[in-house]
C-alpha cells in the first residue's frame, strides 16, 4: 500500500535526522515507528514478554560476533575506566 502525506517541514526535518541516526531512510524509519506503536500501547507485562519482544524484535542474538557476553561486558567496563583517566 502506498500513502501520501503531507507533513509539516519541521516534523518531516525531525524524522529525517532520525533515520539518519539509525542508517534508515525515511520510509524504513516511518514504518518501524509505527510498527513499535503497539508496544507503546501493551508493554511487556513481564521478564517472559520482555524476551519474547527482543527476539521477535532481532535484539537478541543481533551481535553473533559476541561470544562471551559477560567477558565482553567487563572489557566494555574497562575502557569506560580508562576514557575517565585521561
Amino acid at each position: 500500500m502506498s500513502i501520501s502525506l503531507n507533513l509539516p517541514l519541521e516534523l518531516e526535518n525531525e524524522l529525517h535526522d532520525e533515520a539518519s541516526q539509525l542508517n534508515l531512510s525515511l520510509s524504513e524509519y516511518i514504518l518501524r515507528i509505527l510498527a513499535t506503536r503497539q508496544v507503546l500501547e501493551n508493554p511487556p507485562k513481564n521478564g517472559a514478554e520482555l524476551v519474547a519482544y527482543w527476539q521477535n524484535e532481532g535484539i537478541i542474538n543481533s551481535r553473533p560476533d559476541i561470544t562471551d557476553s559477560q567477558a565482553y561486558a567487563r572489557q566494555l567496563r574497562r575502557q569506560a575506566e580508562r576514557r575517565g583517566e585521561s
